[in-house]
């Protein structure tokens, strides 16, 4: 039973050991930038990371992708979208790319916005989290996203950790140089912003609040 345990562990989890064994090095090499030193990231990498991550996942059997983020209702919410597109000819085509793997829009009318805007004047985004690992569950790719508003507010739960932490370790960062440890870099912004969603040529990281 413990042998059995240790082999589906994690067995459905997008972690850095499957990105590495599937993803060319250069991209790899580019992602890990991106997640630990708050590099851009190019939309060339994040169409080979979505096209390995499609693969991967329809491997485990999975059909649909969805946004998988936690706005303020106390309980997870998902906007599932498939795989298959239809083309003009009446065939179909496996698609999922950087685009649709980065940026997602919800109906934000759905959620709480602590009195942000009007209920007809919704509009939410979702962004992907690339420091939580994907995952496959229920036949149904899971990308860990953060949920904001277009001007940048804050629709979740997870958006104000991820600040929270960007600023504690910027803090603690300057504080280490002081007494000189200049070795260490600067911390990667997490929350999204409005910059993610109007950067065109590339996939901008967000502003710090």
């Amino acid at each position: 039973m413990a042998a059995n345990v240790m082999e589906i562990y994690g067995s459905k989890v997008f972690n850095e050991h499957v990105m590495k064994e599937r993803l060319p090095s250069a991209t790899y090499k580019s992602l890990k930038n991106t997640l630990h030193k708050g590099a851009p990231l190019d939309i060339e990498v994040a169409n080979v990371v979505a096209s390995v991550m499609k693969r991967w996942a329809m491997e485990l059997g999975a059909t649909h992708y969805t946004h998988w983020f936690q706005p303020l209702t106390g309980i997870t919410s998902e906007k599932h979208d498939g795989f298959v597109s239809p083309v003009g000819d009446g065939t179909a085509i496996m698609e999922f790319s950087g685009k649709e793997l980065v940026r997602g829009e919800p109906d934000a009318s759905s959620f709480p916005s602590g009195g942000l805007r009007a209920t007809c004047e919704a509009r939410g985004y979702t962004a992907w989290d690339p420091t939580s690992y994907a995952f496959v569950k229920d036949d149904v790719l899971c990308i860990p996203t953060a949920f904001v508003s277009y001007t940048g507010e804050a629709l979740d739960k997870k958006t104000p950790l991820l600040r929270s932490m960007n600023a504690l370790s910027g803090q603690a960062i300057r504080i280490l140089k002081l007494f000189g440890r200049m070795w260490i870099t600067s911390p990667p912004p997490s929350a999204p912003s409005r910059s993610t969603f109007l950067s065109r040529r590339r996939i901008t990281r967000p502003v710090r609040i």
